[in-house]
């Protein structure tokens, strides 16, 4: 990936760059990420546009608000893909979140190790 799963500098100025504030909310991103890829992953067996277009939705607003753009643009397109009726494609970008929801857990475990968390 040639561009950083989270714009650090980003998400520091959202919390006045609070380490401490960063690494919780980091931590209740991936619980809360795990309870709404199981729902997305059952709403796309179960072809519920309706509930994929709203877990998506609720995906991509968390990205964004940790700053991880790669997620947030992965779950725009997921939403994007559900609001116009289009399940072709759900599943590779569903593969591409989990991808990239690795990479946050990774960043994750470095800006801790690198606090002293």
């Amino acid at each position: 990936m040639s561009e950083e799963i989270i714009d650090l500098k980003d998400v520091l100025e959202r919390v006045q760059d609070d380490k401490e504030l960063l690494v919780e909310l980091l931590d209740i991103y991936q619980e809360d990420f795990v309870i709404k890829r199981k729902a997305l992953g059952d709403a796309i067996t179960a072809n519920d546009i309706t509930k994929i277009k709203e877990v998506a939705h609720s995906m991509k607003g968390a990205s964004g608000n940790i700053s991880a753009k790669p997620l947030h643009t992965a779950c725009l397109k997921l939403e994007t893909l559900a609001k116009e009726g289009k399940t072709d494609g759900m599943q590779e970008v569903a593969t591409s979140i989990d991808g990239y929801f690795e990479e946050v857990k990774a960043f994750t475990a470095r800006f801790k190790k690198e606090l002293g968390a």
